[in-house]
């Protein structure tokens, strides 16, 4: 078992020809990047390159192997770390990725080259937010029409209304549910309260939105829904530690230590 993990970290790896086992308790995403990897959880095996990846929940035992030169980029997550379904997790298997996602998780991997070491965490809550964003997006998980909430629709939705007061009534009509119903169903996919999960999508589009010097905190703050930048710098520090300034600049004024910027998915 590995050592646990309280927020994102993104890894490049190479995967060996012999067969190898691991067990975590952390979610995990695995993206090609260069040639294929196999992979297996219980007892289900795919091969995946970079149109590919595996999602791992965490606690799933997985087998791994690879023939050939390989490269993949790696995500792990926190339950509690970047903002995605937790119904997402619930089981392991190998997705199709959109062209677009390939193009962001081979941007990510050049920059990951770039980043400095004392930026690191900063690099990486910036690309999982990203990546992350992107992959729910091209979700289409059928495993929900049967339980009666969406968990993707709804997460798409709530990322396309950031800015937008949150009127839970008008969402769970949308949904055709009432707001008891609605609540319990949005719980059970998401692991936390709208309020709550909103809160967390605007603060990891926050981390993108910093990533352009050309944008200033007042318009991120009002972008990404707070009321002024005062209430986003609050809310932000709180979440990571520093303000909005201090994540953009990497602690200093010089504009040499911003985190790599990511391209859109």
């Amino acid at each position: 078992m590995s050592a646990p993990l309280h927020r994102p970290a993104v890894s490049l790896r190479r995967y060996e020809a012999a067969q190898a086992s691991d067990v975590h308790d952390f979610h995990q995403i695995v993206l090609g990047l260069d040639g294929s990897m196999e992979m297996a959880v219980d007892g289900n095996g795919a091969r995946i390159d970079c149109r590919g990846a595996w999602i791992i929940p965490a606690g799933a035992r997985h087998d791994y192997w690879a023939e050939g030169d390989n490269r993949q980029l790696v995500l792990d997550l926190p339950a509690t770390s970047v903002a995605v379904p937790e119904r997402y997790f619930e089981r392991a298997r190998a997705i199709v990725i959109d062209p677009r996602i390939t193009q962001a998780v081979a941007d990510v991997a050049r920059r990951a080259h770039l980043a400095d070491a004392h930026l690191a965490d900063r690099f990486a809550w910036q690309a999982a937010a990203h990546l992350c964003g992107a992959l729910m997006h091209d979700t289409d998980d059928s495993i929900d029409a049967m339980r009666g909430l969406d968990f993707a629709r709804i997460d798409q939705w709530l990322r396309s209304q950031l800015s937008a007061p949150l009127r839970i009534a008008d969402l769970a009509a949308h949904c055709g549910f009432g707001m008891r119903r609605f609540h319990q169903l949005f719980n059970e996919a998401f692991g936390e309260t709208p309020h709550r999960y909103l809160h967390r999508l605007r603060l990891d589009t926050a981390l993108t939105l910093l990533a352009d010097s050309r944008a200033s905190l007042t318009d991120i703050a009002l972008d990404v829904g707070f009321a002024d930048q005062s209430a986003f710098t609050h809310a932000f520090s709180k979440r990571f530690g520093i303000s909005p300034g201090q994540w953009r600049n990497g602690g200093s004024s010089d504009s040499r230590d911003r985190p790599a910027r990511m391209t859109d998915a």
